[in-house]
């Protein structure tokens, strides 16, 4: 026994030493509240918990797992762009969880669903009778000021009689160590997606880890959020819609996110049509009635014809629909109204006013220039303040889009300053300077303290407001932070709340005994059905220029085959890639330049990692119809070919190892995906781009006058050696090769076998006309199939082979205009019959 307790002990001394080195290395920032360190200088004791376990973990453990979550980030591709960016970047998570014990979670939750409540009669209000402004409690000018004031909706009853049905705050620990209200987000509130997705690395990272602490679950708050949505329409299966700016925006992946998690369709503006009273969807099946819209594009922008007519995010005629009560529009346009920060002086009195209590979370001390007696007080002391837009983000007069410190501005920027908010201060607000509550950060072995911002969500549900356990967490990289946006040095946490006994396990699934047996293939997009159309074609592209970099590259890689490849074969394969954009010129003296640029170049849209770029970028505006394994394959083409090599080997390498990963995504999609409208275009795209490539091909290398050598290289790039020499005991022929590649619809690399694939793709898709003739898609791949069974290899020759290319690309068009309507000459659906 004595040698068993002498082990226990030896085991524990590692993390108690530990442990012991991170509170001597924890070095607070003086009168900042923290959140491992109590107001009495012990840790609280849900951290005390954590780090507990946590010194428990050896410290290869805890990089192993820390290694482990930032590869997940990287595969699944979780990405964001900072404001004014093009590019995404990776996600950044830091690898300690914000801990929030329940009781003080109870304190906060209060104050939020209040804050939730009194927003929603406040709406109710100012759209309705506007008792607040006539009876003075707000000065109209704090209203009307703000660009997110709608008149086009007032009067107008919200469909599902809700203004509000999610909103989040900003929330800080102020000096005295209550939480603080920064930033309220009533527009379209962002970050619960993100929060989602950091939960699943980080549960995943420290399984064990967050069992034990009892960690209360986000599933149920989603839940009800979306059982609301479905309640508020006006139909017992509502169709749910997820309206995003589109695959450019910053957050996107949040938005495929939510919308994957939730079950919603996830549409852009250019999907949406009104028809009648209703909004629908443009789908490849003609119309379909969407009753629920979940906004993530800002009110003005959500309607040309009576908002801002420049916007081209929006539908037109969606405010008449919300007059007629056509649809639910969640957060109702013009709820943005409530972010100006003009509004914050006059909260207190309107919650007493309108709910009969006390405001029980305060915010930052705010005056509003718009108010005699504020601004004199701001300009009294000005260099005590920071000035903020009363009606947005930015300064009116200041370029950047932050908060101004005026205190640190040079003397005549000050006076500047001074002088416009004298002139015109309705447009200013000075709010007190404070500094953000900070949180415990991993840094190079050691926890340090940094500041935070906890974005707190809340769900109009028809019980009241549920508040969602947990939240979005952004952490400053300077110590010493006075406002928080996600940019350079900024990363995010995983927030938990927990509790000193076991929760319950929830999900989003239904209990097997409500589950509705469902064989229906769903809706589909249009311009969901557009991007795997064109994700397909890029994939085909993409393997048809590795496959010619391959067969290029055999002769300088290995001379024993090269040799079979004839100088002018080589020359030809050149000018293809050339013709296709992935190189400059052909050469006869440096070969293995073209491979390298054909490969790898950034500048040629023709060159394999421009086409894999172009599967990753149609590919990210499909994630929710991604699977995870799929998405991790794409991005490791991307690095793949991105990592720069010199040597010939590592170059062809490279692209046989991608023509690999190629295979598997057609393996995944051929094996996993449904066979519904989605899977169809995507298998679409892919043949019609092959069927192209392959004639392409043919033409080039089974000319009249082609050798061995020529044909040898046919066979190779359309990947059909194996398949001729266990038919053939000759040497390659021109008849048998051009049968075999051009016409036998047994060959599943033939062009014959591509057309009959997309004959019955066409065929099972639904019609959108009712006139009963079969429509132009569907004529033109009929009559490609009926040409290629009676033609005769004898007879096909270059000639006809061209004639068969140019009707291949009239079909691929006519597949875009018939199926994809986004442009004036796009077909129309006459009936709203179909896919449902």
């Amino acid at each position: 026994m004595s040698g068993q307790g002498s082990n226990q002990e030896s085991k524990a001394r590692p993390g108690q030493r530990r442990m012991a080195q991170w509170a001597r290395d924890y070095a607070r920032l003086p009168g900042i509240p923290d959140e491992y360190i109590g107001p009495d200088g012990a840790p609280r004791a849900a951290w005390a918990r954590f780090f507990e376990a946590f010194a428990a973990l050896s410290p290869g453990d805890i990089e192993r797992r820390f290694a482990s979550a930032d590869r997940h980030l990287r595969e699944a591709g979780v990405t964001y762009r900072a404001p004014g960016e093009t590019a995404d970047r990776l996600w950044p998570l830091s690898h300690l969880p914000l801990i929030i014990d329940e009781a003080d979670w109870q304190q906060l939750t209060t104050g939020i669903a209040q804050r939730a409540q009194l927003f929603e009669m406040i709406l109710r209000d100012l759209y309705g009778e506007a008792r607040l402004v006539t009876d003075g409690a707000v000065p109209a000018a704090a209203i009307a000021g703000s660009n997110e004031y709608l008149r086009a909706v007032c009067g107008v009853k919200p469909p599902g009689n809700r203004y509000l049905h999610f909103y989040a705050a900003d929330v800080g620990r102020g000096p005295d160590g209550r939480w603080w209200v920064l930033n309220d987000r009533t527009q379209a509130p962002s970050g619960a997606g993100y929060a989602l997705e950091n939960r699943l690395v980080l549960s995943r990272a420290f399984s064990s880890l967050y069992k034990s602490m009892n960690v209360e679950r986000v599933a149920p708050f989603f839940e009800a959020f979306r059982d609301s949505l479905r309640a508020s329409a006006d139909r017992d299966e509502p169709r749910i819609g997820l309206l995003t700016p589109g695959a450019f925006s910053e957050t996107y992946f949040e938005h495929a996110t939510l919308a994957r998690y939730l079950g919603f369709l996830l549409v852009e503006g250019d999907d949406l049509a009104v028809s009648g009273d209703r909004i629908h969807i443009r789908t490849v099946a003609g119309l379909k009635r969407l009753d629920v819209l979940l906004r993530r594009v800002d009110s003005n922008f959500l309607d040309p014809l009576e908002l801002d007519a420049s916007s081209q995010l929006g539908v037109p005629g969606l405010i008449d629909v919300l007059r007629k009560s056509g649809v639910v529009v969640a957060n109702m346009p013009g709820s943005g109204v409530l972010e100006a920060r003009a509004l914050l002086g006059f909260l207190p009195s309107l919650c007493r006013r309108l709910l009969g209590e006390n405001l029980i979370m305060p915010h930052i001390a705010t005056w509003w220039c718009g108010q005699k007696s504020a601004r004199e007080e701001v300009l009294s002391r000005l260099e005590d303040f920071v000035i903020e837009g009363a009606y947005g983000r930015a300064v009116p007069g200041f370029s950047s889009h932050a908060p101004v410190l005026a205190g640190d501005l040079p003397p005549a920027e000050r006076d500047r300053l001074r002088q416009t908010i004298a002139d015109r201060g309705i447009d200013y607000v000075g709010q007190e300077l404070v500094r953000l509550s900070t949180t415990p950060v991993w840094e190079q072995g050691r926890i340090t303290p940094r500041p935070f911002v906890l974005r707190v969500f809340a769900a109009a549900t028809p019980q009241g407001w549920t508040i969602m356990p947990g939240g979005f967490c952004r952490i400053a990289e300077k110590a010493d932070a006075r406002a928080v946006s996600m940019g350079d040095g900024v990363r995010s946490a995983d927030v938990w709340v927990v509790s000193d006994r076991a929760v319950s396990s929830a999900t989003l699934l239904p209990g097997a005994d409500t589950v509705r047996i469902r064989r229906i293939a769903g809706v589909v997009p249009s311009r969901a059905a557009d991007n795997l159309f064109w994700l397909g074609r890029y994939l085909e592209r993409a393997e048809a220029t590795l496959r010619l970099i391959r067969a290029l590259g055999t002769s300088t890689r290995d001379p024993a085959k090269g040799a079979s490849t004839a100088l002018h074969s080589v020359e030809r394969i050149q000018r293809i890639l050339v013709t296709w954009g992935a190189t400059s010129q052909a050469t006869r003296t440096n070969p293995a330049r073209v491979i390298a640029e054909a490969l790898q170049s950034e500048e040629k849209f023709g060159s394999a990692l421009s086409l894999v770029r172009s599967v990753q970028r149609t590919a990210s505006s499909l994630r929710e119809r991604l699977s995870p394994d799929a998405w991790q394959i794409i991005t490791e083409m991307v690095e793949r070919l991105a990592l720069q090599v010199d040597d010939d080997d590592s170059i062809v390498s490279a692209a046989e190892l991608t023509l690999q990963e190629l295979a598997s995504l057609a393996g995944l999609a051929q094996e996993n995906m449904n066979r519904a409208a989605g899977w169809r275009f995507l298998d679409m795209g892919r043949r019609a781009e092959r069927a192209i490539n392959t004639v392409r091909f043919a033409r080039q290398f089974a000319y009249d006058e082609a050798g061995e050598e020529d044909l040898d290289v046919l066979l190779t790039l359309v990947d059909c050696q194996i398949t001729y020499r266990s038919r053939y005991l000759v040497g390659p022929a021109l008849a048998p090769v051009r049968d075999l590649a051009v016409l036998d619809p047994f060959n599943p690399r033939s062009v014959a076998f591509q057309v009959a694939a997309l004959n019955d793709h066409i065929a099972a898709l639904p019609s959108l006309k009712e006139h009963g003739l079969i429509e132009r898609p569907q004529r033109l791949a009929v009559a490609l199939q009926a040409t290629l069974t009676t033609a005769e290899a004898a007879t096909l020759d270059v000639t006809t082979m061209f004639a068969l290319e140019q009707s291949l690309l009239n079909l691929a068009d006519a597949i875009g205009q018939h199926y994809f309507p986004h442009g004036p000459h796009a077909s129309r659906p006459e009936k709203l019959t179909g896919l449902a």
